[in-house]
């Protein structure tokens, strides 16, 4: 993906305003920890997280340009780490899982 349409992609999301509503019941989580290859710049991780929070059943996303990496939290009954895997990388970047 080029990088204009990843700019596009965050400026779509950043427009469209961030919210994220908590749910009263407990849901399961799970994290998976990514090593990304990719990141040019602080934009590129700040982008990830946003939409990567974005994602259905993702409950947190935190990703460090310094550190290459991305953590995200998940319910693993709405999605798997394949899918956020596939996602990372329709935006561009290489997402390795680290143990």
């Amino acid at each position: 993906m080029d990088r204009r349409n990843f700019l596009h992609g965050i400026t779509l999301t950043a427009t469209s305003g961030i919210a994220a509503i908590a749910t009263s019941e407990a849901r399961e989580q799970k994290s998976v920890k990514f090593k990304i290859s990719g990141f040019t710049c602080i934009t590129c991780a700040t982008g990830l997280e946003v939409i990567l929070a974005r994602e259905k059943g993702v409950i947190s996303a935190q990703a460090s340009y310094p550190d290459a990496m991305a953590v995200v939290k998940f319910d693993p009954k709405s999605t798997k780490e394949d899918s956020l895997k596939s996602l990372i990388a329709g935006l561009g970047f290489k997402a390795e899982q680290l143990a």
